[in-house]
């Protein structure tokens, strides 16, 4: 199964997150499938690739419990959920 969570790098206590797409049962700083954002706990900074992540959850991926908020704050399932005009 896919997940969508925090990859941490970054100095001892002056810690970054990535957003990545991971194998669950892969290690927390291992490799990832694909890199999709970047969060900075300290600034509140968040850069995603909204259309990489809304194709991931499409196909399936399940984010954790911490990505599920950094993506609701930034409203990413609002463009999930809106159907697509051609």
């Amino acid at each position: 199964m896919i997940k969508l969570r925090l990859k941490r790098y970054g100095k001892k206590r002056e810690a970054s997150y990535r957003i990545v797409a991971a194998l669950s049962t892969s290690r927390r700083d291992g490799r990832p499938i694909e890199e999709l954002g970047f969060y900075n706990p300290r600034t509140d900074e968040t850069k995603l690739n909204v259309e990489a992540i809304v194709k991931r959850l499409k196909e399936g991926a399940q984010p954790t419990d911490t990505v599920r908020s950094i993506l609701q704050k930034a409203n990413v399932f609002e463009q999930l959920r809106a159907p697509v005009t051609e």
